[in-house]
């Protein structure tokens, strides 16, 4: 098995449970007492935030770029960014490093694509709903993307940041998204893409009259198959 090098920490609720699928994956794929070849480097989420914050995204997109180095020098033999929104500095990342990225939006779009799909709804950070860098990259693989209104991405964000990034689960904050995943419904998305790891935390395919996309675990599944392809 390869080594599958993680940029975790942002937040490391969401990295814990990447841990958990690379770990559930290969043993069911290998079995026994078998476990996924992994490194982590974790960061300080409270300092890329203030990152994101300021816009400062170049500076952001260094500090993971010598994160990803430290995973190389360590064996890892492909990388994941355990976060969406940070896959705004993707380019960044990979260029740092000699081997693969293994990029978080294509691996959600091969997805929705064998799911037969085409116009999805995304729910992430503000960031990720609001800016290019991922619809555009989904888009690319020939997906329709739509995301909440106004009000509706800002409590989706603020969600995030201040309940599941914390380790905190609210009900009601699960109706406040099975409200917005209700209007997207409405307005035609076919399934839903939950674009920020910690959504899986909260919402599951029990919550939405729609297909959802959880990135986490397809960015696992696809690291453990990319780990253990000759």
């Amino acid at each position: 098995m390869k080594t599958i090098g993680l940029l975790g920490g942002m937040s490391w609720e969401s990295t814990a449970e990447y841990y958990r699928l690379l770990n559930v994956l290969t043993r069911e794929r290998l079995g026994g007492l078998h476990s996924a070849k992994c490194v982590l480097h974790s960061v300080d989420f409270a300092e890329i935030e203030a990152l994101q914050s300021a816009g400062r995204w170049e500076r952001a997109g260094e500090v993971l770029a010598e994160a990803a180095r430290s995973l190389e020098a360590a064996g890892a033999d492909l990388l994941l960014i355990c976060t969406n929104t940070m896959h705004k500095v993707a380019g960044q990342v990979a260029a740092a490093v000699s081997v693969p990225l293994l990029h978080l939006a294509d691996t959600t779009a091969a997805a929705v694509l064998a799911a037969g799909l085409g116009k999805v709804g995304l729910l992430g950070t503000a960031f990720t709903m609001e800016q290019d860098f991922y619809r555009d990259r989904l888009a690319g693989h020939g997906l329709e993307v739509i995301v909440p209104d106004p009000a509706g991405r800002a409590e989706v964000h603020r969600v995030i940041y201040q309940e599941l990034c914390l380790g905190i689960v609210r009900e009601e904050s699960r109706d406040a998204y099975r409200a917005v995943i209700a209007d997207l419904v409405a307005a035609g998305a076919e399934g839903i893409v939950l674009g920020c790891t910690e959504i899986e935390l909260l919402i599951g395919p029990e919550h939405s009259p729609v297909p959802v996309f959880a990135t986490t675990s397809l960015h696992a599944r696809a690291a453990v198959d990319a780990a253990l392809a000759d």
